[in-house]
């Protein structure tokens, strides 16, 4: 009887110390995902950019757009122009705190839509562009070591703890000492894979950086991907009014 006491203590002590282990683990990984989400945050400064935004369609061909961006993280706020095609021109999606608003200057009306619908049809979403966090918005499920190209990284899975970002289970490849997300693959409810991301292409913002390249694969419709190449970078400040309706109204007149 004293063996299995002494036996039942020890297995206790073993399950103790994994589970510590296994805490400390992911405690390292939760302080890779708070690094990702701070250095990709630009609370002290206005972002400006211009997007070259490319879509292949294996029925509808090449689609190319033009959108000029403007972001505010402080505030959660975002202003994109559609500048091209000449029939889009003047389109624009305006973020203010929880609600985006698409703006039609052929009806010059608002409409309020979802940072989960598809940006123009392409494979990017209306989230793509805003500023959300790995670290809130999902907790860890599991990962391991592993490479990437010449790149050693952490591939973590992730479950999403709310329903504000659009997939409910995302996989990542994050690099190791630099916390840059290079790849993501993204999944339904019913573990369904949906969406493939890679960000091959990163550029140094103060003191933070951003991806200058993101290229976005439908894994559901064969040969479809949305690339979108990000240039004229500017941390300049904005105008607060630039991030008004009455602002949108005006440029796209």
């Amino acid at each position: 009887m004293k063996q299995l006491r002494y036996f039942a203590v020890g297995l206790l002590l073993v399950l103790g110390f994994s589970t510590i282990v296994l805490a400390d683990d992911f405690s390292h990984i939760r302080e890779v995902l708070h690094r990702i989400d701070e250095q990709s945050r630009f609370d002290d400064t206005d972002l400006a950019s211009v997007l070259t935004v490319i879509t292949e369609d294996p029925e509808k061909g090449l689609e190319k757009m033009v959108v000029r961006q403007f972001r505010r993280d402080d505030g959660e706020r975002f202003l994109l122009l559609i500048q091209e095609p000449s029939v889009q021109k003047g389109q624009g999606y305006l973020l203010e705190g929880d609600n985006l608003w698409f703006y039609d200057p052929s009806s010059r009306k608002f409409a309020h839509t979802s940072m989960k619908e598809s940006f123009q049809g392409s494979d990017a979403r209306n989230a793509d562009f805003s500023q959300w966090s790995y670290s809130s918005s999902y907790k860890i499920v599991d990962y391991s070591d592993g490479t990437l190209g010449k790149f050693e990284v952490y591939i973590i899975d992730l479950e999403a703890v709310d329903d504000t970002v659009p997939y409910p289970y995302v996989k990542l490849w994050v690099t190791k000492g630099t916390n840059l997300v290079l790849r993501a693959e993204e999944y339904s409810l019913t573990k369904r894979l949906m969406r493939s991301a890679l960000f091959p292409n990163y550029a140094k913002v103060g003191s933070g950086v951003i991806p200058t390249q993101m290229i976005f694969i439908d894994e559901l419709v064969k040969g479809k991907k949305t690339q979108i190449t990000i240039s004229e970078i500017s941390t300049n400040k904005l105008p607060d009014h630039v991030f008004t309706k009455a602002y949108v109204e005006r440029v796209s007149r």
